[in-house]
């Protein structure tokens, strides 16, 4: 029976209590009387009166369990007026047997009467198992109770008796009642899998007259009980975790289907979660995770979801090396090599490390439909038909009521989209299909704090499909409203969401350009960095740098004061980083060189970064100042040079840095020999120095860590 408190935790998310398992030691045996006295008092009186609770399901082997304990209190009571002293040693073994199996009794009759009710249809059998395997313990535990050793009156020893003989005649128990409603539940999920929708009026039969699942607040706690089974479940238990997907998905569509929209509670529930869980934001945007460097694209620094090889041997993401060998380029961006062919070889190996990855960090993860990759197992079970057909059913339900519905019905669909669209691409897809964006996008401008914020948090995570990225930037006036949104948001939470979407709307290249142009845009983002939580900070500045990989962009970003914010961003603990990353791009050309290099506090806070940044933080700091001298006239590269301390740095990066760091400080080392005064200042290194190439005359990528926002 330890399956039992197994099957307890399962709801509880922790361990069943130890007493289950082991038996007391070292205790007398008044004690252990006392203990079991008081385990089947308490189990006996659940089941008395009209006000305990009762089990929805399984109460016919619940009563009988419950019926042979009472022949058991008896038998205590009975020992209670003999006097423990006078029980022999055979007594005491058989007392703390006793001792575990009614807690294991308990703990089989609290789960019954916590679970949910569909839960406890789809486990039918299995549970009814359990009830069996306790009779059988009963069986045998008073098979071999000393009876005849002490004085017991003969109406206790014929009661025991009697109970012993009907547990051991006692047969596994399934009550076809509670039988035929689990074949009645999987219907309903089949009908989903053969494109057909139940029909209203037997779901509410089912759900409603059957089950008594009368209301929303009943409704949601059986999809967030069958939820957890899946976050918990141990492999080899049936039904699977997407069977089970599938009825959570049957439950979401009942709830909507069968109760009203206009529910106060769904609100006040959503209200309650935000002020509970104390930083909202790491749950409804983005616990921040740092992407392994290995599974960022070169070109985007974004998360490869369609990795390639090249013939030099380094991965990129398919799009961005095409475009970059359709541009005319013949090199290998990331080592200047001579590419021998142009064949791009997919790279399933490292497709299903980012794929393992993400599941463990429980990360959107929406790879193209590739035919190279259909022959791989993918680590995150993906949803059954049925599950897929119930939430394309649901969606529609959503959609109608964002539509046509009250303002508050509107609130609550457009926070079940969002919850919806928090993960799949098939869910994704369907809500973008069903015309849910164009509506979304009417709730920006509400002046509901709810209705914004969920309506926004809803379009950043269909944005995460690449797909939807093209609906949501054609639908005319949804960007002004984004970046609306991020400017006069009515929460926090809201307009961090706004500039999360942004740096998910600006991973295609070609909507870089349209954000910057977008009047205010980058003037938000900046405010954000420079006033912003530290979660609001990180959202800013990957979307700053994804916009600054555009060259077109880098006049937008001088008009407006982004470069003077980015600066400052040198010294925010957690920014610096990408802040680095952004000047060193805008840098590169000389109009952004000579507005940096206006920049007073620059050069102390990349230097400053260079002497006591992360390693990445030290390659961003030093590519920077290398760009900085090749673009940014004499007066810059003078400042450069006679820098305090740089001599000392670079030597620092020579030595101690990373392969990155280690070219760009030997590139900015030949820049200082060439420069009039550059032999007095630098000799201190020594010629003999094997500086990697010449003067790192193949600009490779910027390397930051990006947010990835899980909402």
């Amino acid at each position: 029976m330890a399956s039992a408190a197994v099957f307890s935790s399962l709801r509880k998310r922790r361990s069943p209590p130890l007493e289950a398992f082991l038996a007391p030691v070292h205790v007398s045996n008044a004690v252990v009387l006392e203990t079991i006295c008081a385990v089947s008092t308490e189990l006996v009186s659940s089941f008395s009166g009209s006000s305990k609770p009762t089990p929805f399901f399984q109460v016919k082997n619940s009563r009988s369990l419950i019926r042979k304990i009472q022949v058991i209190s008896v038998l205590l009571d009975a020992f209670r007026d003999v006097g423990s002293s006078e029980t022999a040693s055979t007594v005491s073994l058989c007392f703390k047997e006793l001792y575990l199996l009614l807690h294991r009794s308990k703990i089989l009759i609290d789960y019954v009467k916590g679970s949910s009710k569909l839960w406890l249809l789809l486990q039918n059998h299995s549970i009814s198992g359990h009830f069996h395997d306790l009779n059988q313990e009963i069986s045998t535990l008073f098979d071999v109770f000393p009876l005849g050793e002490i004085d017991l009156p003969e109406d206790v020893k014929e009661q025991v008796l009697l109970l012993g003989k009907h547990s051991k005649k006692s047969k596994l128990f399934t009550d076809k009642h509670d039988d035929f409603l689990r074949l009645k539940l999987y219907s309903f999920l089949n009908e989903f899998g053969n494109g057909r929708i139940p029909e209203r009026s037997e779901l509410h039969t089912f759900f409603i007259e059957k089950l008594g699942i009368s209301n929303v607040e009943s409704c949601r706690f059986e999809i967030e009980f069958l939820e957890e089974q899946i976050v918990n479940r141990d492999g080899d238990i049936e039904p699977t975790s997407s069977v089970i997907n599938g009825f959570v998905a049957l439950a979401r569509y009942c709830r909507f289907l069968l109760f009203r929209f206009e529910d106060e509670a769904e609100l006040g529930r959503w209200n309650q979660n935000k002020t509970k869980k104390g930083f909202i934001t790491e749950e409804i945007a983005g616990t921040s995770i740092t992407i392994p460097k290995d599974f960022c694209c070169p070109f985007t620094l974004d998360l490869l979801k369609d990795p390639v090889i090249v013939s030099t041997g380094q991965t990129y993401e398919r799009a961005s090396i095409s475009r970059w060998m359709q541009e005319g380029h013949l090199t290998c961006p990331k080592t200047g090599q001579m590419l021998v062919h142009t064949k791009l070889v997919p790279n399933r190996a490292m497709r299903n490390l980012i794929t393992q990855w993400c599941t463990a960090n429980e990360i959107p993860y929406d790879p193209p439909e590739n035919p190279d990759y259909s022959s791989e197992n993918s680590f995150a079970s993906s949803p059954s038909r049925a599950a897929a057909e119930a939430t394309k059913a649901t969606s529609s339900l959503l959609i109608e009521q964002l539509a046509n519905g009250t303002e508050k019905a509107k609130t609550v669909a457009a926070m079940e989209i969002r919850y919806l669209a928090k993960t799949g691409r098939k869910n994704r897809a369907c809500i973008a299909e069903g015309g849910a964006i164009p509506l979304l996008e009417k709730l920006l401008s509400s002046s509901d704090c709810f209705a914004q914020e969920n309506s926004i948090t809803a379009i950043l995570n269909l944005s995460i499909y690449d797909k939807n990225k093209g609906v949501i930037m054609g639908v005319e006036g949804c960007l002004r409203a984004i970046v609306w949104v991020l400017r006069n948001g009515l929460t926090v939470e809201a307009r961090e969401n706004a500039a999360a979407t942004l740096f998910s709307l600006s991973a295609v290249h070609d909507f870089k350009k349209q954000i910057a142009e977008e009047d205010y845009a980058i003037e938000a983002l900046a405010s954000l960095l420079r006033n912003g939580t530290p979660r609001g900070k990180k959202d800013a500045v990957t979307a700053l740098f994804n916009l600054s990989t555009h060259i077109e962009n880098c006049a937008r970003m001088i008009e407006s004061g982004a470069i003077t914010v980015l600066v400052e961003a040198l010294d925010f603990e957690g920014v610096s980083e990408e802040s680095a990353g952004a000047l060193a791009l805008i840098v590169r050309q000389r109009l952004g060189a000579e507005a940096v290099a206006k920049e007073e506090k620059a050069m102390a806070g990349l230097i400053g970064m260079m002497r006591c940044g992360t390693p990445r933080g030290k390659e961003n700091a030093v590519a920077a100042l290398l760009e900085l001298c090749r673009s940014g006239g004499a007066a810059a590269l003078e400042r450069v040079v006679k820098a305090p301390a740089m001599v000392g740095l670079l030597q620092s990066l020579l030595f101690t840095g990373t392969k990155r760091a280690r070219r760009k400080a030997a590139s900015l080392a030949r820049v200082f020999q060439r420069c009039e005064n550059g032999w007095l200042h630098f000799g201190g290194l020594g010629v003999g120095y094997a500086f990697a190439g010449d003067l790192d005359v193949n600009r490779d990528t910027v390397s930051v860590a990006i947010s990835v926002p899980v909402v």
